[in-house]
């Protein structure tokens, strides 16, 4: 792995964690700068091998870790045979939590959610808010319910209006969606609506273009290809918790200060959900930050905006 910008920071690990050999790839240009551990989205899809598309000029004011979940990309395929539960995911991410303060010298530890890692980001600031500054949702999620029936609405508007016979067919063949849905039938669904959604950039649309990105990562391998495969079969337990996952069963009172950064136009997690539940948490400092012409992966649709976002929040921390 070439570090060709130089950085004072740019490494690939694995580190014991509970039972097993766990994935940790961290990149900063500054020693001293505050650590911030990226927990990425599915569950399953690990986000370290797409990294180099959106963080490099957050590293100018962070030292970014990516952590590969149990079930996901390189921790899967050193441990295929080791299958997540919530509970587990929770111990890992504060097992690694105390490695990173004490690697890096810190007293505590930001996190930035994004899609799945939002639901594993909140779960874990609710158990043990002394242990992060702060806390950033990217795609956050509030109730999978909610998040399919407005996504499903949304797209069969657009498609209705375009006259697209063919993706009103394939949502039509979706049933009463999301109603009565088992974990894995629901993920299989959702994938469905995905590739709509996708079409109408409602929604991240894994295209050529996509996998051309993942193969010019500095840190991909072809087991990484691999491990995607698998993630259905590994991660049954956690795409149930998934399903059922409502934010708003618990109180909206958070011990830390809580950003939200949204794309205008995500309604893969609806923008629409997460800017409502935001208006009653209770924290000791929060901001949203609505991105325009920005989607799902709205560190990558809009890199300038989103990182002036994180330049506002660092600076007020």
């Amino acid at each position: 792995m070439k570090n060709k910008n130089c950085r004072v920071i740019y490494f690939e690990e694995y580190i014991h964690i509970n039972g097993m050999n766990q994935y940790l790839f961290h990149a900063g240009k500054k020693a001293d700068n505050q650590v911030m551990l990226f927990l990425h989205g599915g569950p399953g899809f690990a986000e370290s091998s797409l990294s180099h598309m959106f963080q490099e000029k957050w590293e100018e004011i962070f030292t970014v870790v990516h952590w590969d979940q149990c079930g996901a990309g390189k921790t899967l395929i050193k441990n295929p045979d080791k299958y997540p539960t919530m509970d587990l995911l929770l111990k890992d991410l504060f097992e690694i939590i105390q490695y990173l303060k004490k690697k890096y010298n810190k007293e505590k530890i930001i996190l930035m959610g994004h899609s799945w890692g939002t639901i594993l980001g909140s779960v874990f600031i609710k158990k043990y808010p002394e242990e992060v500054a702060y806390y950033i949702g990217v795609g956050q999620v509030i109730n999978m319910f909610d998040n399919e029936r407005l996504g499903y609405e949304k797209v069969r508007e657009l498609a209705f209006q375009a006259n697209d016979k063919r993706s009103l067919k394939i949502l039509e063949g979706l049933g009463d969606y999301p109603v009565g849905l088992s974990g894995i039938e629901f993920k299989k669904k959702s994938e469905k609506l995905r590739e709509i959604q996708g079409k109408y950039n409602l929604a991240v649309n894994f295209n050529l273009s996509a996998v051309i990105e993942l193969i010019r990562s500095p840190i991909f391998k072809l087991t990484d290809i691999f491990s995607l495969l698998k993630i259905d079969k590994v991660n049954k337990e956690i795409i149930e918790y998934w399903r059922k996952f409502n934010i708003r069963s618990e109180s909206a009172e958070y011990k830390v200060p809580i950003y939200y950064i949204l794309g205008e136009n995500d309604w893969q997690t609806p923008y629409v959900l997460a800017e409502k539940y935001f208006k009653i948490i209770n924290s000791p400092h929060k901001k949203m930050y609505l991105i325009p012409n920005a989607g799902h992966m709205t560190m990558v649709d809009q890199p300038k905006l989103f990182f002036e976002s994180l330049l506002e929040i660092n600076l007020n921390n």
